[in-house]
């Protein structure tokens, strides 16, 4: 073993800021996660939104990304924007079902949100793509986002191109229809608050369709 490598296996994290009790959370796991995002806002974490997105697609071989959740709410799910026609486009086509991942590190914090993936409204995505900056907007249509390419000059000549067309046109850009939101829609959540020697706080809710009941257990770290 190298120097390095030991030193990864040096590292180590006493947690020891907050605990998490089945008896304390809220009923309700999407108010559960509202108050913890809260509690990331209010520390000042650089992008309390991040998630990272699990998908797979047919023959069930895994993918993850980091994506940044725009909106979530009991109706509407976990809501992220994307290229349809991306990786993750084409495996959520293939297979919906998805899994996504919040770390907390200041605050010693994980969530984990299995579900269902699917598209969202168009109107929803035309009112989003219109909110973005003028450059992001021209950057979804101009990245054929997951394909190989020849080189950053290639896209970064189409980006100019069509910046200079919109300029001329006086014209502000239409979604473009390989680009919009999908929504996940959870059945089970996990909240982790790290605690000292291991012994982590580990609180899960499993969605029970038939009844409309989230279920509170707690689990072995």
């Amino acid at each position: 073993m190298n120097k390095n490598d030991q030193q990864l296996a040096d590292f180590r994290q006493n947690y020891d800021l907050y605990s998490l009790s089945e008896t304390a959370v809220q009923s309700s796991p999407f108010e559960q996660f509202r108050q913890w995002l809260n509690a990331t806002i209010e520390a000042n974490f650089y992008e309390p939104n991040a998630m990272i997105l699990a998908t797979a697609n047919s023959q069930a071989i895994p993918s993850i990304r980091t994506v940044l959740l725009k909106d979530f709410g009991v109706e509407q799910g976990f809501v992220f924007f994307t290229n349809y026609q991306s990786r993750k486009g084409r495996e959520i086509a293939q297979n919906p079902h998805g899994s996504l991942l919040f770390y907390w590190d200041k605050l010693h914090r994980q969530v984990r949100i299995e579900g269902t993936l699917q598209k969202i409204a168009p109107e929803v995505s035309d009112s989003y793509f219109s909110s973005r900056p003028l450059g992001s907007q021209i950057g979804a249509i101009a990245s054929p986002q997951s394909e190989v390419i020849e080189s950053r000059e290639l896209l970064e000549t189409r980006m100019a191109h069509l910046s200079e067309q919109y300029e001329q046109q006086k014209q502000q850009p239409q979604r473009p229809e390989h680009w919009g939101g999908y929504s996940l829609h959870p059945h089970y959540f996990e909240f982790w608050q790290g605690r000292t020697n291991r012994l982590h706080d580990r609180i899960a809710y499993q969605y029970e369709a038939t009844t409309g009941i989230w279920h509170i257990e707690r689990l072995a770290p």
